[in-house]
């Protein structure tokens, strides 16, 4: 009685209020809900909307969750804040409005509770690896422990002031410190472009068991929480109802929604027919004891992935996102009480070091298996921090525990602090600590010009689709992978991801390191991904030296680089290949996404190692044919790592190589510039380009003397050519082009330091290709040969703009 009594005490306005009933109103029993309920709730709802867009719009620039936003537009709506200000508060939340937006927010929360069992796996959950399960029991149990001496710790320190807690207390707290948001932790490790490291795949493993355990538990406590009742009757209930949901209710629709889908006859009623079972289940639950949203999970569980879940979740995922969850956040800002903290006898202190010391027992745990695993201990802090991510799960358990008064106000206040402050902490301290642009920073080697002679190449190959798939196979099988000397390709298949869902997220994670092509996807894009799989099984099972790996990475085009950047980084690759976002058709290069060339540009930008962009026009495989390759070669670090690869595939016995160098006589950029600068200027850009000159006749005399005086396929010529208007080029690739050719390996800098080609910059169509492989690309040229244009790794590199038809003077310089 003394604890109801307290937490009465602690919002009295609320506790009570005057209402009168309308005696023709025979269905609701009450005053007149159309005319006084439903502009008071809308007034609430557009509300909660605009706070946490407010909130979300400030906190985005930070990749804070979501949820962060909503929590705190909840916090706003506590006495402490809004509550201070006289009549603003009553305005918006009167006393008798509190029960219709929390009943909007309980219904509400059953579509966000369906969706989340809707984007979970069940079989990504069953076949999770014993790292992964270890991580999670860990991550379970350890703060369950040290939770409860907090607590108790808590209590000691707060006084006789404080209220004496039950058993049930306990256990929910535990409960709390337990849980990792699921949701929540993918989309946060999706807008830090790691999900797909290491890191991010343990951590989202792992949190996807742990959200299964949330789950069990909170079906486990709900019915002990009542008082009287028969709880182990309720959880036997529910545990059957589970069962017969699993066993018998999931294979039927699976089959319905199956033969719906393949006959393509949904449409938004059908769908919407699919929802009555989500609130039969919901009351299912509920009857038997256990809470409502526990029949909302089972059955998003239940029903199947992929193209099914795909529609239910880009009809209802917005909606219930921005519109229903902001609601359900605000209606726990009833209850917090933040003045409760500093009405107690101790220091003020206290509550702050509690809050961080509930941050703890999530890191230890992750300490603890990292280093079992022998992983390092930044990965093992971050881990900590990423688990520590709360959500729905942590709000629904308190908001139970505050309404059982199973926790005081004191005690309260602290947890919701403690779990706003967790899902707040983890993105700014994974950026600080974890810096995998650092990372990319301390691997200078990441080069084939660097690569030792007998050292594995490490290649991470980018396709959209099978038919990108082959041609890099083909390019991949030139590189004469041997037993000395064997190749690693890590095949990373790219995604668009067209929504806020994380099942597709999942899915693709699903795939990551696949050996042999298996995928268990259930996706729009699983045969894609099996088709590719399959082809380079296939050329895995022709050349022994060879092994690979499969990767799907899902992410919006305009940041999917950052996660090319990472598991390119993961894999240690000296390259990676791109794709061209134009296809052979019929003859004649079609685009196939223009945005697929935006992706290049973007990638070309700070890539952590050599990057090579191949225009496909028929490349067939060299056990069929004979391939004959031409490098042009004038100069600089694009130029060497082109040789370099034309040089390793030279050794292919099905290869002919012809090294052509143009010794280009113009006016170079550095010279003009060198009128601008001042003296120590003018002596850095003469060093800087006497130094490449040096380093490109160093590396031309180790590839005649080593290359082509002891292969009689390989062939080197040079000559010398004087450019002026920029009309000569065409008219020397022209002439080069006659004997023809399968492939030409050009570098993507070629001739930048001569003024003439900074003009014709400027009229590129696909400047990622530089001018001569733009010409070479270009169906006016009128070649049939395919092209490899490469951009070697160096820290020196800048960040160069995309650049158009029309640039201006300025941007080409930024760019050369």
């Amino acid at each position: 009685m003394a604890s109801e009594a307290n937490a009465t005490n602690s919002i009295p306005e609320l506790a009570c209020y005057n209402t009168t009933f309308d005696p023709n109103n025979i269905i609701w029993r009450s005053d007149n809900v159309i005319a006084d309920r439903v502009p008071l709730l809308s007034i609430q709802i557009a509300y909660n909307i605009l706070v946490s867009s407010f909130f979300h719009h400030i906190l985005k620039p930070f990749n804070l969750p979501l949820t962060v936003a909503q929590m705190l537009g909840g916090v706003l709506l506590s006495s402490s804040f809004l509550g201070r200000i006289p009549g603003v508060f009553e305005s918006v939340y009167r006393p008798e409005g509190i029960l219709t937006v929390e009943t909007f927010a309980n219904v509400g929360i059953m579509y966000y509770v369906f969706l989340s069992g809707l984007e979970m796996n069940c079989d990504t959950i069953l076949r999770s690896s014993r790292q992964a399960i270890i991580i999670a029991v860990a991550s379970i149990f350890i703060p369950a422990l040290v939770g409860a001496g907090f607590l108790a710790l808590e209590r000691n320190l707060a006084g006789e002031s404080s209220i004496a807690l039950s058993a049930r207390g306990y256990v929910f707290w535990c409960a709390i410190l337990s849980v990792t948001s699921f949701p929540v932790l993918a989309r946060l490790l999706s807008d830090l472009k790691i999900l797909y490291t290491r890191l991010g795949k343990d951590a989202l493993t792992a949190a996807m068991l742990i959200d299964t355990f949330g789950w069990i538990l909170f079906s486990l406590l709900i019915p002990f929480s009542h008082e009287g009742g028969k709880p182990l009757l309720s959880v036997m209930c529910t545990l059957m109802f589970i069962l017969f949901c699993f066993c018998v209710v999931r294979p039927i629709l699976a089959r319905v929604i199956e033969h719906r889908m393949g006959s393509e006859s949904w449409n938004s009623s059908k769908l919407l027919d699919v929802m009555i079972g989500l609130f039969v289940c919901s009351y299912i639950t509920d009857l038997i004891g256990a809470h409502h949203v526990v029949g909302a999970f089972v059955y998003g569980l239940i029903l199947p992935s992929g193209k099914f879940a795909d529609i239910m979740l880009d009809m209802l995922h917005d909606f219930v996102t921005a519109f229903i969850v902001p609601v359900y956040f605000a209606s726990f800002g009833f209850r917090l009480n933040l003045e409760a903290l500093w009405s107690q006898s101790h220091s003020v202190l206290l509550p702050i070091f509690m809050v961080f010391l509930l941050a703890i027992p999530k890191i230890l745990s992750s300490l603890l298996v990292t280093f079992y695993y022998g992983m390092s201990l930044r990965d093992g802090v971050g881990l900590g921090l990423l688990l520590n991510t709360k959500g729905l799960m942590a709000v629904i358990l308190i908001s139970i525990a505050w309404d059982k008064s199973f926790l005081d106000p004191y005690s309260f206040t602290i947890m919701i602090l403690a779990i706003l402050f967790m899902t707040t902490a983890a993105s700014p301290f994974i950026n600080a600590i974890y810096k995998p642009n650092l990372r990319f920073k301390q691997t200078q080697q990441r080069t084939v010009q660097k690569l030792w002679c007998e050292a594995e190449l490490r290649v991470a190959a980018c396709v959209h689709n099978a038919h990108q798939a082959h041609g890099m196979i083909h390019i991949l099988e030139a590189t004469n992978a041997t037993r000395t000397s064997p190749l690693h390709v890590s095949v990373l298949h790219l995604v668009e991801l067209t929504r806020h869902g994380t099942g597709l997220l999942v899915a693709q994670m699903d795939n990551s390191n696949v050996q042999g092509g298996s995928s268990e996807s259930q996706y729009g894009s699983q045969t894609e991904f099996e088709t590719i799989c399959n082809a380079f099984n296939e050329f895995v099972e022709e050349y022994n030296a060879v092994r690979f790996d499969t990767s799907g990475i899902v992410a919006t085009y305009d940041t999917i680089h950052q996660d090319i950047y990472n598991v390119t980084e993961e894999k240690r690759a000296n390259l990676i290949l791109l794709p061209f976002h134009k296809e052979l058709s019929s003859g004649d290069m079609e685009t196939v996404n223009t945005t697929f060339g935006d992706i290049n540009q973007n990638v070309l930008q700070a890539p952590p190692c050599s990057v090579g962009i191949l225009v496909n026009r028929g490349l067939r495989s060299l056990s069929k044919v004979t391939m004959s390759t031409i490098v042009i070669f004038i100069g600089g670090p694009d130029d060497r790592e082109a040789l370099s690869i034309a040089w390793r595939m030279a050794a292919h016995s099905a290869t002919k190589l012809h090294v052509i160098r143009l010794l280009v006589s113009g006016t170079e950029v550095e010279e003009e510039k060198a009128f601008q600068s001042d003296s120590s200027g003018v002596l850095s850009t003469k060093m800087d380009s006497v130094m490449q000159k040096e380093l490109d006749d160093e590396h031309i005399f180790h590839f005649r003397h080593k290359g082509s005086y002891n292969n009689d396929t390989i062939t080197y010529s040079e000559t010398e050519v004087e450019v002026e208007t920029g009309e000569e080029i065409p008219l020397i690739l022209n002439e080069i082009d006659k004997p023809g050719c399968d492939l030409y390996i050009l570098g993507q800098g070629s001739g930048k330091n001569f003024t003439v080609f900074q003009r014709l910059l400027e009229w590129c169509d696909n400047p990622e290709l530089g001018v001569m492989g733009d010409i070479i690309a270009s169906t006016s040229f009128g070649t049939h040969s395919s092209l490899l244009v490469v951009q070697q790794y160096t820290i020196e590199r800048k960040s160069k703009p995309r650049c158009g038809k029309k640039c201006h003077s300025n941007e080409i310089d930024q760019m050369l």
